[in-house]
This record gives C-alpha cells, structure tokens and sequence, in this order.
C-alpha cells in the first residue's frame, strides 16, 4: 500500500512537471516579510499565478510550510521578498539554500544597502556589495524624484522582450567578479555610483573615500542592479538590488517623460529566465557509428570514418512541452584523450530540426577516447555530454597485403632473392661441369 501511494505520488509529481509553464516545475514559495505590503506587488504575483505558477506564502521566521523535508526540495522556486531581513527560520540558511540550488531548485534573491545574512550570500557568488548604507545615487537624469530613485535603461537581451522602457530602481548596487557563471541583466547608468550621501556638498568625501581603493565607491555602468547566474546543473539564481523594482507603485510610476515603466514588462521576464521557462535546451540524446553503418560499434580502429549526431530541443513555455531546436550555429565536437585530439563543428542539418551531425575520421592514435560536447552561453542552459569508446589498432588481417610506399623495398628484396638464386644456380652448375672434366682426365690417364 505505502508503495502504491509512492507511486502515485511521483506520478503526479511528473504530472504536474509536464504540464507546468516551467520546465522545472510550477510550485512556487513565497518568502515575503512582514513589512512588506503583499497587495503592493500584486501585479507581479498575479502575473506568475496567470501562467500557471501555484504560489504559497510564508514569513520567514514561520517553520512551515518547509522548504524541504527529507533533503528533497518540496518547491521548483522560491522568492525571497526579505531584503532586510537578518533571522531566518532554521530551514533557511546561506547553506540550505546553496544546498536547494544543487537539488535543481531555482532562487529569485532581493537585496537592501542594509546588511543581511543574503549579502553574505551574494558573495558567494561572486557579487560584490558596497558597504552597508551606501544605495545607488543619480543626479541625471534632471527630475522632481530624490536622487535615489534611478531610471534606468534596460540594454538588450535574449532573455528580455525587444523595446523594454527604462525601470524604476531605488536600491543597492554591486559589483561583479570574474565568474563566467554570472549573467548580467541590468546595469547601473554610467551617471550613478553608490554612496552613503545624496548632496553634493559631500562629493570631497566620496572622491576621498575612492581615493583609498575604491572603498566607498562604485560608479559607472560596471554595477550591477540586477544579476543571474547559473549553476553547472543549470538550476538558476537572480540577486537584485531592490525588492520595489517588483512593486505596483513603480510598475505604474512613469518616467521622467511621460511614458510608462518597463518595471511590469522587466519583472515578469526575469522571472521567466529564473523560472526556466526560457533560454532553456537540453540534449536529448545523441549516437554515433562508421560511415555506411547505423548501429555503434564496440570500439573503432584508428582511421575509422565516424559520423557523430546529436539531437538538441529547446522548452516551449506557450504549448509547455519540448520542441527540436537548430537555433545552434557554434556548437563543437571534441573527440579527447586527455586532451582532444579532434576539435569540429557541429553544424545543424538542413531539413532535420533539432539534428546536429558531423563526419570525421579518428585519430591515428589507440586509447580510451571520449565524444564530448560542451556547450556554455550565458543565460542559456549548459549542454554537455560525454560518451567513451576505444579506438584500437587494425587487426592482424585488417592490415593491408601491399603498401604502396613500400615497392621500392620489395623490389630491392624481390631483385636480391633473384639474383641470389641465379648466382646459386650458376655457382652450382659450373661446379659440377668441371668436376666430370676433372674425372675424364683422371680415367684417360
């Protein structure tokens, strides 16, 4: 009975994965403080619950509902709408949320200038913040707002729909390090800096305080407001520097001239990408054999022509199912031991959506060799595969009777064999003529 029930349940878990907007699944958590007006961001989570996201709510010094029991994530996301809270549940903790991003569970993060266990989080992966108290300042554009509240324009991306307008900002900065996992979304104007003063009269200080290793100061387009980035099992992480870049009151609050916020259209395409319903491709299986066969072989000889095929496919969040995907025009083959021995494009092939093939012919080398493909754009799904397979040396009776570089030798080997029988044959006949003369006389005598 307790495995029937099992059953039943993984089979509406795999349920509800297939049939969710996400391709990871459609259960969301909420983790939402008490200061914050849950009706204030309302077209946001409306939003999310319209595409088909089942949302839960919870404070986050509540134990319940967990967010995982057993070490099995019980949500595909959460959202932490905490960005001044500093005491957690014990459930969440800068581990167990490391912890939920390696179980495939994927994190949208908000951050405040304020000091908060989620800052220390954001170092872990490779963010930066400035000092606590120092938010992002702009006196330009010129407007009626304090110089606190950014627009910002939003530069173009694969994950943000074409023509976004500039968004509200009125947060905290940071700056990126050097991982290639980390996925800028949204910058800083190249007029604003981050610091612990709005007036001028104070700008010495600020100078002073860059002067001393940029201690106090990060300036220009190098901050970051809004940042992603990406695990290598492809689960999904946004850091950013404001809870009220989600909120309605910035949402419907328009710009300098006149015209409507992108903060509705920006928000709901971050979480797009954070949720997996975008930017999302997986390897659905590839194959390999010699040139004029179908099925693999054990093992491959040196000098084999060998076709290699993989079929790649892309998530379709409008129909929520898998659809082939050809939209890959630098994806590459390694063929390694140790290192890769053959390094080829993997072109799509023309008619066959989804389907990737290449011809090579393997090394003149015998080993354990291995097809890898590894593929790493930023924002888009990592793919990688490997599959091994060894290349020997030609049998005894697979190599060839002749070689044609090799006449000369036979020749010279054919023409000495020759003359050595002739010689033999013409030393032994000339011994045995003058034998007989020898005896002839010996009788005559």
């Amino acid at each position: 009975m307790r495995f029937l029930k099992s059953a039943l349940v993984s089979c509406l878990a795999l349920l509800a994965t297939a049939l969710a907007k996400s391709s990871s699944g459609d259960k969301v958590l909420v983790l939402l403080d008490p200061s914050l007006d849950k009706a204030n961001y309302s077209i946001f989570f409306n939003g999310l619950e319209k595409r088909g996201y089942d949302l839960t709510f919870r404070a986050p010094k509540d134990a319940s509902p967990a967010v995982a029991a057993y070490d099995v994530p019980n949500y595909a996301h959460v959202i932490l709408f905490t960005p001044d809270t500093k005491s957690y549940a014990s459930d969440i903790t800068p581990q167990s949320l490391v912890g939920l991003l390696s179980e495939n569970t994927n994190l949208l993060i908000t951050l405040s200038p304020k000091q908060t266990p989620l800052s220390s989080l954001a170092t872990e992966f490779s963010l930066i913040p400035p000092p606590p108290g120092t938010p992002l300042v702009s006196h330009h554009p010129k407007r009626e707002e304090p110089a606190t509240l950014v627009p910002v324009d939003v530069a173009p991306s694969p994950m943000l729909a074409t023509g976004t307008a500039p968004v509200w900002f009125s947060g905290a900065p940071h700056a990126l390090g050097n991982s290639p996992y980390l996925v800028p979304i949204l910058r800083a104007p190249a007029t604003s800096f981050a610091a612990d003063s709005t007036d001028d009269s104070d700008a010495a200080v600020i100078v002073d305080a860059a002067d001393k290793a940029g201690e106090g100061l990060w300036a220009g387009s190098q901050l970051g407001l809004v940042t992603g980035f990406q695990t290598f099992k492809n689960s999904r992480v946004i850091f950013a520097g404001s809870v009220d870049l989600f909120s309605d009151t910035y949402a419907r609050k328009p710009l300098p001239d006149g015209i409507p916020s992108g903060n509705a259209q920006f928000v709901r395409d971050i979480a797009a990408w954070v949720f997996q319903e975008n930017m999302v491709l997986r390897i659905d299986r590839t194959a390999h054999h010699r040139v004029n066969e179908t099925a693999p072989p054990e093992m491959y000889t040196i000098n084999d022509q060998i076709v290699y095929t993989a079929y790649i496919s892309a998530y379709d969040p409008r129909t929520s199912s898998w659809k082939p995907y050809d939209g890959l025009t630098d994806l590459q083959l390694e063929f390694t031991m140790l290192d890769p021995h053959v390094r080829t494009a993997l072109p799509p092939v023309a008619g066959e959506p989804g389907k990737y093939e290449v011809q090579f012919r393997a090394p003149d080398r015998h080993g354990v060799f291995k097809f890898v493909i590894g593929w790493r754009r930023k924002g888009y799904s990592f793919l990688h595969t490997s599959t091994t397979v060894p290349v020997v040396p030609p049998w005894h009776d697979e190599y060839p009777r002749f070689l044609s570089a090799a006449w000369p030798y036979y020749a010279g080997a054919i023409s000495t064999s020759v003359g050595f029988f002739v010689f033999s044959a013409l030393w032994l006949a000339g011994d045995v003529k003058g034998e007989r003369k020898n005896l002839k006389n010996t009788k005559s005598e």
